[in-house]
């Protein structure tokens, strides 16, 4: 089976938003996919060689099994976080955004709301 020593996290998902353009998002579903696949992976490995264990091996190999998914878990709390952050932020920004400059966001909401009816009309023809 593949380990990975219980301190150590290389996906990068619990370092907090990253700026630019969705990035923290990315950087947690990529930690949950590494993550997702190395559980997979052991998972896979347990399945093939429990057949060849003993009592005190599967229950070793059960206690590297648990612990897994206790990381795996981690990991999905960890991308949770990121992603709710990044949209907390988002709102923020618009929050600010509307309250300074009123007058150019609704200017901004009739023509989003003009060009979906627009696109609605026409799919409808």
């Amino acid at each position: 089976m593949k380990q990975q020593s219980p301190g150590t996290d290389s996906s990068g998902a619990g370092a907090g938003p990253v700026a630019g353009n969705g990035s923290a998002i990315d950087a947690a579903q990529s930690g949950v996919a590494r993550e997702y696949h190395a559980f997979v992976s052991d998972v896979e490995d347990l399945l093939s060689s429990t057949t060849s264990l003993s009592g005190e091996d599967l229950a070793h190999a059960k206690a590297r099994l648990s612990e897994r998914i206790s990381s795996a878990r981690a990991s999905i709390a960890r991308a949770g976080g990121a992603v709710s952050e990044q949209v907390r932020s988002g709102a923020r920004l618009t929050d600010s955004f509307v309250r300074t400059q009123p007058w150019q966001a609704v200017g901004v909401s009739v023509a989003a709301g003009l060009l979906v009816g627009y696109l609605l009309g026409r799919r409808s023809s």
